[in-house]
């Protein structure tokens, strides 16, 4: 049997008195609808197993397991967005005619790093833009771990990207191998002082990674720091130790490096900031210059990941730079990005193949132009993030936190979509669906949590599971689908039949002693 479930807009139902008396009311049969009518009614059904029997007539609530869980629920045309519903106690039959979420707690996989975005001039920029109460709703929203996602893993980069506002290096001397003439001034006028922001706001100081995109025009083989080229081999030691020179000034600034990659995307050749390299050109440096420097400079400690590209040609070119035992030695893991037509296969031979190398999603956007109220980027979000942790991902880092209205500013007109879109003209912040999607994630699945056994009976719901440190269970379950979808969510001890409905996506937190 189902019921409509009563949800409370940006409340936490479990604690609001009137929700509480409806949910009582709700189980003992009492339920009337409309008496409220700030409620919003969800599609979201719920078959109460322990509460029903499975041929529909009531139980006594005595029989009831004292065990119940918690469900987060975000829903495409309603006002669900990551809306805490009522608590729900855990059923203990299992109805067959359904579909089953299985999880179990006990077969434990890799260990969660962390969510995040990346913080960029762009990102920046547009933050200065906005009035100082939505400066601190953007930094709220993505790094306050009461309120908002709590980000734990974030990405910013070394020199300009397409998403600075020109191209810049912080050195443009040409042949200045010493570097005497290194600063950076340009990250101190918007990026250094959005980042010590969130920083600021943080409970636990995330870690950052950094990454470039092009070295200086004079080190590179055609010039400029766009349409490619290479890193010119007389330059590589120089290139290196800029390497080392950023991480320094950026501690001067109160800002320490967990890690970096390599190089963005190594086999792009764009209208915007890059250099190429091959699986040789990066193994060479990276044994030959930038491991070897980081040592002499006592940083040993900042993470080196290779690639930084898509999922396509990533075991391709891991083969290449992992079968160098001393290039390997210097690198922590692979960095890869989600633009390639899924390729989620390659993730699971790479962990094959390599089960010492972590893999982590670096960059993740909707690309040509904001998508500003679109429902679909959302659902790709969600997919992916369950797709590539399921997968073995540590984590999960979408591109920039805030872009303007135009999906921008990207100095090559190269405009994509943010989970939160800033209005610069009238001081307002729009949030995407993306935003709410990563939320569902983020907020549950903590630092040092492990990825647990979950399946899925059917293709038309994606799940994934994990364990925190504190012993909470978050299964998080997606429907992209036009239909409500039911099942079971299921462990090993307990059973209870739900239900989702179309174009949502819920988490569910449970105790896992109690499954």
């Amino acid at each position: 049997m189902s019921f409509l479930l009563p949800v409370l807009p940006g409340k936490n139902i479990v604690n609001d008195k009137i929700s509480s008396n409806l949910m009582r009311a709700f189980i003992s049969g009492r339920f009337f609808i409309n008496q409220h009518p700030r409620l919003v009614y969800l599609a979201a059904a719920v078959s109460l197993s322990g509460v029903l029997a499975a041929d529909g007539e009531a139980t006594s609530l005595s029989s009831s397991p004292p065990a119940s869980f918690r469900t987060i629920l975000t829903v495409k045309d309603t006002a669900a967005r990551l809306t805490e519903q009522p608590v729900l106690p855990l059923g203990r039959t299992a109805d067959g005619s359904i579909a089953t979420i299985f999880i179990d707690p006990a077969r434990q996989f890799q260990t969660i790093e962390g969510f995040g975005g990346a913080f960029t001039e762009a990102a920046a920029v547009t933050w200065r833009k906005m009035g100082p109460t939505n400066q601190q709703a953007i930094i709220n929203a993505y790094f306050d771990s009461a309120t908002g996602h709590g980000y734990t893993l974030c990405r910013t980069h070394i020199n300009s990207c397409d998403f600075s506002t020109s191209n810049y290096a912080y050195d443009e001397v040409a042949g200045d191998t010493e570097l005497k003439h290194f600063s950076i001034a340009r990250d101190q006028q918007a990026l250094l002082p959005m980042i010590r922001a969130a920083l600021a706001a943080s409970k636990t100081p995330f870690k950052l990674f950094a990454t470039p995109w092009s070295p200086p025009a004079w080190m590179k083989t055609n010039g400029e720091m766009n349409h490619g080229g290479k890193l010119k081999p007389e330059y590589r030691q120089a290139w290196a130790d800029y390497f080392v020179r950023y991480i320094q000034e950026y501690k001067k600034q109160g800002v320490s490096l967990w890690g970096l990659t390599t190089q963005n995307e190594p086999e792009a050749n764009s209208p915007w900031d890059n250099c190429l390299y091959s699986p040789v050109e990066q193994r060479d440096f990276i044994r030959d210059y930038l491991g070897p420097t980081l040592q002499r400079a006592r940083l040993q400690n900042v993470k080196i990941m290779a690639w930084d590209h898509n999922r396509d040609d990533m075991v391709e070119y891991a083969d290449v730079i992992y079968a160098d035992p001393v290039a390997s030695s210097f690198i922590w893991g692979t960095a890869y990005h989600w633009y390639s037509d899924g390729a989620f296969q390659n993730m699971a031979l790479h962990h094959d193949a390599w089960p010492e190398k972590p893999l982590l999603a670096t960059e993740a956007c909707q690309d040509n132009g904001p998508h500003i109220g679109e429902w679909n980027p959302g659902e790709r979000y969600g997919s992916a993030i369950i797709s590539d942790l399921n997968r073995w991902s540590l984590g999960w880092v979408d591109w920039n936190l805030v872009l303007d209205e135009q999906g921008g500013p990207n100095h090559a007109n190269n405009f994509c979509g943010a989970p939160i879109i800033a209005d610069t003209k009238n001081d307002k912040l729009l949030f995407q669906s993306s935003y709410y999607y990563l939320g569902h994630f983020a907020r549950y699945i903590r630092p040092g949590a492990k990825r647990i056994l979950c399946s899925a009976s059917q293709n038309n719901i994606e799940a994934t599971a994990c364990i925190n440190p504190d012993g909470t269970v978050a299964v998080v379950v997606l429907n992209r689908s036009d239909d409500a979808v039911r099942y079971n969510l299921k462990s090993r001890h307990t059973a209870t039949p739900v239900s989702l409905p179309a174009h949502s996506i819920a988490t569910y937190l449970l105790k896992e002693p109690e499954l």
